[in-house]
């Protein structure tokens, strides 16, 4: 990976009129203002149909495009909208906050609206689209308009026909439920319309974008309800153990996440091809792939299911390089980076030498006031990524709120901050001078924003996944500040207003 530097900032988290950030103009523009900077990525979170609880991280689907996402704007223009019909809508009482109660609500009758546009003028392309995507998105399509016609209840409390995917019930509600099945092929196929001009705009404009894997999937999703012998449940397709991690620190009792755990050996036998599949659709949408929870690759937490906590749990030897090497040695146009938070065991530390892949440093994690953090700049070897926090933090002015006086008082000496230069730029500054080949910072320190802008605090319910930022912000002079400080530490890869490109 070439030195060079980029910045995270979740798609949702975009200005728009309509109440989330989406895939339209204010993406194009954001990519633009990243060109301008001299940045070279743009890192998101997972871009999948959130359930409840909002989170990219638990979602129906591994494959399918939010359809909170998909631009209004381009719909009018296409005459499947009105403006009329989309501006009717109260989207949210604060600018800078999703209501997501509203997106319910409203989002999917106004995209039905567009639906009913479309099939009047033919439908040639989008069943072009669902041949090429049969594999999962006749399954998701179904699931969707099933759990719909169920008024939302988790597969889990299907009735047992259709729990257990029996032939004839399934082959009954496709019959049956043929228009509902269709709007979803339709989202999918407007998500991806979308999404791909967006990539196109990037790629023209040099700039690369870094996609997000969860390493575990939600129990109510397509993918599990349609592919259970990929998991470890029993005949009745009740899971036997799920996800967690043990008790540290931070809680006494663990954190019980409850997805179903992957049933490695069956993947195993099948060449990896869940895997294979799976990564093979998010390389059609991203440049590079952030491997959430690398850990389990080595080993994972596996807490028996119906246990109240994760401290019942034990670890289990996870895939190893068996996988890594399939994906890495498929998918060579890709790469990959580990997300290797948290406290690692020795088998996890062994897996990351022998792949190879570059792991995370957090600038937030290294300023305790003793300095012997492993976090700190000076003891980063190259091939890592530097952030100055990722989604799970808040930004780095908000933990300087809360930061203990002492590790503060490290920072501010260690960085040299000071008032003058606003101590986000310090921050960054130290990031930038790293070792680290890719520096990373939220858009929210650029910014000089604090927790009023945190996107997540782990280990909590509502308020998440909600942050906007307003319109104006990404002016010229901002960009051309970034700019300047990526060339100053070596991070400019192209400046194609002189023609130079540094070596």
């Amino acid at each position: 990976m070439k030195r060079s530097s980029g910045v995270l900032l979740p798609v949702f988290s975009l200005p728009s009129p309509y109440g989330i950030g989406s895939i339209g103009k204010e993406a194009f523009d954001f990519i633009d203002f990243l060109a301008d900077a001299g940045q070279d990525y743009w890192q998101i979170l997972p871009l999948g149909p959130v359930s409840f609880g909002n989170s990219p991280y638990q979602c129906y689907s591994s494959y399918a495009g939010n359809p909170y996402l998909i631009d209004l704007v381009q719909l009018i223009e296409e005459g499947l909208l009105t403006k009329k019909e989309a501006d009717a809508v109260c989207w949210c009482e604060d600018p800078l906050r999703i209501d997501y109660d509203v997106m319910r609500a409203e989002r999917l009758p106004l995209l039905r609206k567009a639906y009913a546009r479309f099939k009047a003028c033919g439908t040639v392309q989008m069943d072009r689209f669902l041949a090429e995507n049969a594999g999962w998105l006749a399954d998701y399509a179904l699931f969707m308009a099933i759990k719909e016609s169920n008024g939302g209840l988790p597969w889990m409390e299907w009735d047992e026909p259709l729990r257990l995917r029996r032939p004839d019930a399934v082959f009954a509600k496709r019959e049956e439920l043929q228009e509902d099945i269709g709007f979803r092929v339709f989202l999918e196929y407007l998500f991806a319309k979308q999404w791909d001009a967006l990539h196109s705009h990037a790629a023209e404009k040099g700039v690369r974008i870094i996609g997000d894997l969860p390493i575990y999937l939600a129990m109510d999703s397509a993918d599990v309800w349609a592919d259970p012998k990929s998991f470890q449940l029993d005949a009745r397709n009740v899971p036997l153990a799920v996800s967690g991690v043990p008790p540290d620190i931070f809680s006494e009792d663990g954190q019980l996440w409850g997805n179903p755990l992957y049933d490695w050996d069956a993947m195993k036998r099948d060449g990896y091809g869940f895997w294979i599949r799976r990564i093979g659709n998010e390389a059609k949408r991203y440049d590079v792939l952030r491997l959430d929870h690398f850990r389990a690759f080595a080993s994972y937490w596996s807490v028996p299911y119906g246990a109240d906590t994760a401290k019942v749990g034990e670890w289990i030897k996870g895939p190893g390089l068996g996988l890594l090497k399939t994906l890495t040695g498929w998918f060579h146009g890709m790469s990959f980076i580990a997300e290797d938070l948290g406290i690692l065991t020795p088998d996890v530390y062994e897996l990351m030498d022998a792949c190879g892949l570059p792991g995370m440093k957090i600038l937030a994690f290294a300023f305790d006031e003793n300095g012997t953090s492993s976090y700190l700049p000076h003891w980063y070897d190259r091939n890592c990524i530097c952030y100055t926090g990722t989604h799970d933090n808040p930004p780095i002015l908000g933990w300087e709120e809360t930061a203990p006086e002492g590790d503060r008082a490290f920072a501010k000496a260690y960085l040299g901050l000071n008032e003058e230069e606003g101590h986000h730029w310090g921050y960054i500054r130290g990031g930038m001078a790293s070792k680290a080949d890719l520096f990373i910072a939220q858009m929210q320190d650029f910014l000089g924003f604090g927790n009023e802008a945190r996107i997540n605090v782990p280990g909590t319910v509502g308020g998440n996944w909600e942050w906007r930022m307003s319109g104006g912000l990404l002016t010229a002079e901002l960009a051309e500040k970034i700019r300047k400080i990526t060339k100053m530490y070596g991070r400019l890869t192209r400046d194609d207003r002189c023609g130079d490109t540094p070596k």
